[in-house]
């Protein structure tokens, strides 16, 4: 999970978004919000996916001489 926040934040930083502002059109879009709405499907994906397989913690059993 510290990796995808350290590389998410890394994508959205400003020189590296500079590079995507470009007065390119993606299906009617300006790039630089095209690049910024894909960094951010793939952050919400890979957050999902790493929830997904990261184990539960199970609760503690308490049992009657645990008071």
């Amino acid at each position: 999970m510290l990796l995808l926040t350290v590389f998410g934040a890394l994508l959205v930083l400003p020189p590296l978004v500079y590079v995507f502002n470009q007065p390119i059109f993606h299906f009617g879009i300006p790039q630089i919000v095209f690049y910024l709405f894909v960094v951010w499907l793939l952050l919400i994906g890979g957050t999902a996916l790493l929830a997904h397989a990261v184990p539960r913690d199970e609760p503690a059993e308490s049992g009657d001489g645990d008071r």
